[in-house]
């Protein structure tokens, strides 16, 4: 009988001390993301602040729990969220693509993007001019090194218009294949910029309100909105994208609770707010 107790209080033990180390998942809500892509996360002190960290923090409340925030490599969130072991969602100003949908469950599209282009003030790259305003394309990035972020959709694009051939995965040729443009890669939109006052990279493709950001409190950089050159008789076109939060695969309690509160926050034109809020534009 003593053997048989002890076996129990051993397990029960056990079972404790399983769910201390991981909260047992039921009253908390554990979101990865990358904090130096202001505004949408960012730290202010030791706190990572910002608009992903506003909108989940009224999903927390919706759902009566607590929310805490992780901060990884980008390139990590969307596979340990498809995982679920150490993190419930991601919310770090992530893009729809087909590749992500296929391992995680995206919510309602919160925000619409550009792409941009951070260069030096005194860089002599080309830009042209629209209806709303100066911006660059594709072909002015020839021969150049191009800065970006690890996994973003910046990198992505770059990546693709540099190595892009119709005869392999992409299906069709890119823009810069062929015409020496070199790409490196940074863990993070701010390390990316620096390198261009290190010489260590021409122009950084990064996000519009990231770009805007760090520009902003640099005078010796500008940026510009990246777009497509338009086929004959088409104007050119802006590099756009959609981000969204991604849960695990299944956890349709979370992903609802998300796009209610999302919901309500666009009706009431909350999300502009918050963006204004967080760029210091109020």
């Amino acid at each position: 009988m003593k053997k048989i107790l002890s076996l129990v209080l051993c397990l029960a033990m056990m079972v404790g001390l399983c769910c201390s180390l991981t909260s047992c998942g039921e009253d908390e809500i554990i979101v990865q993301t990358n904090a130096f892509f202001a505004p949408f996360e960012y730290y202010k002190g030791t706190d990572i602040v910002g608009v992903d960290v506003e909108i989940m923090n009224k999903v927390a409340e919706k759902m009566g729990k607590t929310v805490t925030f992780k901060n990884v490599e980008f390139s990590a969130i969307i596979d340990n969220v498809a995982k679920g072991e150490v993190c419930d969602a991601g919310a770090a100003g992530i893009t729809i693509t087909d590749e992500r949908k296929e391992k995680v469950d995206f919510s309602t599209p919160y925000y619409t993007s550009v792409q941009y282009v951070i260069y030096a003030a005194n860089s002599d790259i080309a830009t042209k001019t629209g209806d709303n305003g100066d911006y660059i394309v594709w072909d002015a990035l020839k021969g150049k090194t191009i800065g970006v972020q690890t996994d973003t959709t910046g990198w992505i694009y770059a990546d693709g218009e540099i190595n892009a051939t119709e005869d392999n995965d992409y299906g069709y040729a890119g823009v810069l294949y062929g015409t020496n443009t070199e790409l490196k890669n940074f863990d993070n939109a701010q390390l990316a910029a620096d390198g261009i006052g290190s010489n260590m990279v021409d122009v950084v493709i990064i996000d519009e309100l990231p770009a805007q950001f760090i520009t902003d409190k640099n005078s010796n950089l500008k940026c510009l909105p990246l777009y497509y050159s338009g086929a004959e008789g088409e104007a050119d076109a802006p590099v756009e994208e959609q981000y969204a939060i991604c849960v695990t695969k299944g956890n349709t309690e979370l992903l609802n609770a998300i796009n209610e509160v999302l919901k309500e926050m666009m009706d009431k034109g909350e999300i502009e707010k918050l963006v204004m809020k967080h760029m210091g534009m109020e």
